[in-house]
């Protein structure tokens, strides 16, 4: 009976998330073009942001919790997750992702830096509180750069289109949020409660389970912004839900207490998350993603799956 009552909540739950990405998606562009920001800054600040605050919640719940082993698990799970699946899925359902100008100029080398930056920090096996800070910090600059990169030409262009930004655009972004973040913590915690059931090892639920589940909010924007032919939208999504998973996932819990790596997270997710950004880094240099580099995004993902449950 319990089992069923978590698949119950698993189904609900994963449908509250998707619904809550559509809303969040649709009024978060309003605001952003009201505000004069391009499409790809959209992508980068607000709807990245957005959807990688289950991350950044969760981080923060486990440290109170006692089990801050879980965070970087988290962190490094969900943005293996957010490239090689939910990249992977979004190639494979546009045929083709086009990537901008603006992101091989500036995106691409801001996350390989911030990627840099994050494994010099956990290089020891372990981030402390004025690593946590460097992170923080760090984040702060990304984000400011990336809003005052954004090219002349394309500010102006949005200054003068006349979008309007409503009190229902507003009621539907606030209930997209929470939607997002309500079914991507009850998805969590069914996931978690189904896998203990199933007596699945905590290591791989970390880096496996709930990296998935908080990269969920990811996967639905990104999925239904590559539907509508906004591949900027789709792969902005992701640099930002990157660069704040990266810096502020992992620093903000940081600073309450030293997050340690776990054995599987050191051994097999920090290499997985290499190997996944260069895969990522080299795909945007060539500004067009195939549905041939999709599937190979998402084999990936299996193989890495597969070694967390040492399944060959």
């Amino acid at each position: 009976m319990t089992l069923f009552f978590w698949i119950g909540v698993f189904i609900i739950s994963l449908m509250v998330l998707v619904k809550g990405a559509d809303w969040f998606l649709m009024s978060s562009e309003k605001l952003g073009l009201k505000m004069g920001l391009s499409k790809f800054v959209v992508g980068v600040v607000i709807v990245g942001l957005g959807t990688s605050l289950p991350e950044l919640i969760a981080g923060i719940s486990a440290v109170f919790q006692g089990a801050p082993e879980i965070v970087v698990a988290n962190a490094v799970g969900s943005n293996i997750a957010n490239i090689l699946l939910v990249v992977g899925i979004s190639a494979i359902i546009a045929r083709r992702l086009v990537t901008t100008k603006n992101l091989i100029d500036s995106e691409l080398p801001l996350l390989a830096a911030s990627t840099v930056l994050f494994l010099a920090a956990t290089w020891d096996g372990v981030v402390t509180r004025p690593e946590a800070l460097i992170l923080v910090a760090t984040y702060g600059v990304y984000l400011l750069y990336t809003i005052k990169s954004t090219p002349k030409k394309e500010k102006e262009e949005k200054k003068k289109s006349q979008v309007s930004f409503t009190l229902n655009d507003m009621l539907y972004m606030l209930a997209g949020l929470a939607g997002l973040l309500f079914g991507a913590r009850y998805l969590v915690n069914s996931v978690l409660e189904l896998s203990t059931l199933l007596g699945i090892a905590t290591d791989a639920i970390t880096l496996a389970a709930v990296a998935i589940g908080t990269s969920l909010p990811e996967l639905a924007v990104s999925v239904k912004a590559a539907l509508r032919g906004k591949s900027e939208v789709a792969l902005g999504n992701i640099f930002g839900s990157n660069s704040f998973n990266l810096m502020m996932v992992a620093g903000i819990p940081a600073l309450f207490a030293n997050l340690p790596l776990d054995s599987q997270t050191f051994a097999i997710g920090i290499p997985a998350l290499i190997v996944a950004t260069l895969l990522f880094i080299i795909s945007g240099i060539s500004q067009r993603m195939h549905v041939w580099e999709g599937a190979m995004y998402v084999m990936l993902y299996i193989f890495f799956i597969g070694k967390l449950f040492n399944l060959f």
